[in-house]
């Protein structure tokens, strides 16, 4: 078993609840009919925080994989057009929960805590909760609840 996260496009996601699950349900079908181990397949954004991460957090496969067996950090990615989910060890799942979320505020990508108790989902823009808090807050900048009035207001103009 192992500590999940994933990152995605937050052009590709919904803003709903409920419709991110569903969404995010059929992305982990894997069934886009590619390899899931090559970041090549994704949006520049997430190729730049798998590069990024693999630093700290080596992949497991595919063409960047480490062959340092014993190292907890080499983490299985599974990479796909719209998200990258990570796999961590349970060991590190601290360090790695900071080193998602940094990376994904700097790369301008969203943030799904798969693994947290709270399913914590982050828009770029939004600043996720504080793990040691019982409270779940997030403060959100003007340009992420203009994009959300976009993509959901729908006026019947007559």
């Amino acid at each position: 078993m192992s500590y999940d996260l994933m990152v995605f496009d937050p052009a590709a996601a919904p803003f709903d609840r409920k419709e991110f699950k569903a969404w995010y349900d059929d992305q982990t079908k894997w069934s886009e009919g590619h390899s899931y181990n090559d970041p090549k397949v994704t949006t520049p954004a997430l190729q730049d925080w798998f590069h990024e991460m693999i630093r700290e957090f080596p992949a497991m496969n595919g063409p960047y994989a480490s062959t340092d067996y014993d190292n907890s950090y080499v983490t299985d990615y599974s990479v796909g057009r719209a998200v990258i989910y990570a796999g961590f060890a349970w060991s590190v799942a601290q360090d790695a929960y900071k080193a998602v979320v940094e990376g994904a505020a700097r790369h301008k990508v969203g943030f799904y805590d798969v693994s947290g108790p709270h399913g914590e989902i982050v828009l770029p823009g939004q600043t996720p909760r504080d793990t040691d808090s019982a409270t779940w807050t997030r403060e959100i900048d003007k340009s992420s609840i203009d994009e959300f009035v976009r993509k959901f207001t729908h006026r019947d103009e007559k």
